[in-house]
């Protein structure tokens, strides 16, 4: 009888372990699960006090925050006590890193220690904005400087040199390891991962395609196993920056439904001092959230879309018919000829269509698409 007593209490102390163990896995944000879905915005300012506030107002109904000022980046105690204040609201941050040359010992121990303090809550650093935008406009900054004799030239010089800068992220001198990379951009998404980056943000912006932006972003992160999302940008160069709130919804629901796993708003003023979200604005993000929990979206498969097929090192702008190649090259018959194809296709397959290039292609054979579409105008069906 005692001994069946204590196999009794021994077979109660263990269900309990068990159960204690799953209650601290859930609570402890070094092992939870990822969200499947990351909302939110993008603080370009440094305004603590404004960031605090709009936190407070969006995180019922937003997870994600991108920490995007060098002002609180580069102050440790500053992005220590937003980080902070960020997790304890239960919410997802990135932080924007470019090393500052005085503090760099300080910037690789933060981000060593961040790893473990804040656990999957600290999603990565956001490094190196719209490198393929800069190299297409010829920006002061950008990705390299020399000349390229033709367009594979280009394509290794921008390789190479952005995994160079990537790499002095992850090795030197800021050694963030394994910790994702991400940015966003509205040109050169292929060659943006190929360079090194985990995830890019197609942005939604200007007057430029939503879906053409979509179907260059996410065909290649399909062909090169990475991850996409949508960071929705200005509108205007002057205020009020943004589109309308209703119009800012349906660009929400336009990244979500075409599986976007990453949907963001960008939120600064032209002097980034302070943010330039209102009402209509928060207004959207909220009724957005409650689209997605109200309409589970499915994991589509890449064999349910069609692949458009660009030839390789082609690196178009896509803005329209007169855009450039590399930022080197005029547009050309190509280009032309190319971008008419590629409007056809969209028309025809909207949401189910990717835009990947040749070298993606290990063998017509083996691919996972249902169909793919030429830039030669051949098309395959499995």
């Amino acid at each position: 009888m005692k001994l069946l007593s204590l196999t009794a209490l021994l077979i109660i102390v263990l269900v309990a372990a068990v159960f204690i163990g799953y209650i601290f896995l859930a609570l402890d944000p070094l092992q939870e699960e990822m969200s499947e879905l990351l909302v939110g915005v993008d603080v370009a300012y440094d305004n603590m006090e404004e960031i605090k506030a709009l936190v407070d107002e969006i995180s019922n109904y937003t997870n994600t925050l991108v920490v995007g000022s060098t002002g609180i980046t580069h102050n440790l105690t500053k992005l220590n006590e937003i980080c902070k204040y960020v997790y304890d609201r239960d919410m997802y941050f990135m932080t924007y890193m470019h090393p500052d040359p005085e503090q760099l010992d300080e910037q690789r121990q933060w981000v060593e220690e961040a790893r473990t303090r804040w656990g999957q809550r600290f999603l990565g650093l956001y490094t190196f904005d719209e490198p393929g935008g800069r190299q297409l406009d010829d920006a002061q900054y950008k990705v390299f400087y020399e000349t390229p004799t033709n367009y594979t030239d280009a394509t290794d010089k921008y390789v190479s040199e952005l995994n160079n800068i990537l790499l002095h992220i992850r090795e030197s001198p800021i050694n963030a390891g394994s910790l994702p990379l991400f940015t966003s951009d509205y040109a050169f998404y292929w060659f943006d991962y190929k360079g090194g980056y985990d995830v890019v943000f197609a942005e939604f912006g200007w007057n430029y395609s939503r879906q053409l932006n979509v179907a260059l972003c996410r065909g290649a992160a399909t062909a090169q196993n990475k991850e996409w999302g949508v960071m929705i940008t200005w509108t205007y160069n002057h205020p009020p920056y943004l589109e309308s709130g209703p119009k800012l919804y349906d660009d929400l629901v336009l990244a979500y439904n075409n599986g976007a796993k990453y949907i963001l708003v960008f939120d600064t003023n032209e002097d980034y001092t302070h943010g330039v979200l209102k009402e209509e604005h928060l207004e959207a993000l909220k009724q957005f959230w409650n689209y997605t929990e109200n309409n589970p979206r499915k994991n589509e498969a890449s064999s349910e879309r069609v692949a458009y097929v660009l030839p390789k090192d082609f690196a178009y702008g896509f803005r329209g018919p007169n855009d450039k190649i590399w930022g080197f090259w005029e547009a050309n018959q190509l280009s032309y000829d190319i971008s008419v194809n590629l409007g056809k296709a969209l028309e025809d397959y909207e949401t189910k269509l990717d835009i990947i290039y040749e070298d993606g292609l290990k063998s017509i054979d083996s691919t996972e698409y249902s169909k793919l579409i030429f830039w030669n105008g051949t098309t395959y069906e499995p």
